[in-house]
């Protein structure tokens, strides 16, 4: 499986035909562009950096054929579409883009408790790559590649530490990681690796590697 790294939090699968997109977000110039390109979109959350309705919304009425999945707020902003926007809840079981997708999680990473509650679910693609979304909160079921945020008003270090012990994949790939500098990118990854064991990979947006 190929996996692609764009800005911030979107990230493409492909193998062979298949191919998902998940969080094309408002801070992705080129998000327009992947989701022409998809056939299945997974959406963690509605916050404008992971949810752009304007670009979904647009491809929805122009791409017969596009699938979306995601939590009941992203659906309830962009309409059902006849049925091709799909509300998705923790220990759902999909088939998106010819891939197996199991949902995870239910809930955002709190930025402080005054802020009310939110939703975010987190994908994992053919039973071997995480997409978390906003949150630290762990599948409980093994996972080879765990793409895991560095960077955001609720990211901390230390529960990121904590979130790849727990899951112990194989591979771990930084991402949500807009708001930091390449300094940055590389304090986080020197932490990560020493505290885990497991190297977490820095990629460049629109970096490729297989997985």
């Amino acid at each position: 499986m190929e996996l692609t790294k764009h800005t911030h939090a979107t990230v493409v699968l492909r193998d062979g035909d298949r191919s998902v997109l998940l969080d094309p977000g408002a801070y992705t110039p080129t998000s327009a562009e992947l989701v022409a390109a998809a056939d299945a979109v997974l959406v963690t959350h509605d916050h404008p950096d992971h949810f752009d309705a304007d670009v979904l919304t647009a491809a929805l009425d122009a791409q017969p054929d596009l699938r979306i999945w995601a939590p009941a707020s992203v659906v309830d902003a962009l309409g059902e579409h006849d049925g091709r926007v799909v509300a998705v809840s923790p220990g759902d079981t999909i088939t998106a883009g010819g891939f197996e997708v199991g949902v995870h999680g239910g809930d955002h990473a709190v930025i402080h408790p005054d802020l009310p509650p939110m939703s975010n679910v987190g994908f994992l693609v053919d039973g071997r790559v995480f997409h978390p979304g906003d949150s630290y909160a762990v599948p409980g079921v093994p996972v080879e590649t765990l793409l895991v945020p560095t960077s955001g008003p609720w990211a901390k270090l230390g529960e990121l530490v904590d979130f790849v012990r727990a899951v112990q994949p194989e591979r771990a790939v930084q991402i949500h990681d807009l708001m930091l500098s390449e300094v940055g990118k590389g304090s986080f990854a020197q932490f990560a690796g020493q505290l885990t064991g497991v190297d977490l990979v820095t990629l460049a947006d629109g970096e490729t590697i297989t997985v």
